[in-house]
């Protein structure tokens, strides 16, 4: 299945993590350890010290829509440049 070029995942933030996982009834770590990353680096997301990018997270949408986690998507218009 092909994704549609114009549709982008959704910029994850701090809160939104947070509320993901709480709402997977996970912890920092058990969710580290299903996305491959550390637990260090799902504290430093939640807390916004830094953000998710890339297969992160895109893995994180995949997990929230799996979940029925609802979430709004930013249309391309509205992303931020790098």
């Amino acid at each position: 299945m092909q994704r549609d070029p114009h549709v982008k995942r959704k910029q994850w933030d701090g809160q939104d993590i947070q509320t993901l996982r709480r709402h997977l009834g996970l912890t920092q770590r058990q969710l580290a350890d299903q996305l491959g990353v550390r637990q260090q680096t799902i504290s430093e997301w939640e807390t916004g010290m830094y953000l998710p990018r890339g297969a992160s997270s895109t893995l994180l949408s995949i997990i929230a829509e799996q979940a029925d986690f609802k979430y709004e998507a930013v249309p391309p218009e509205k992303q931020a440049r790098p």
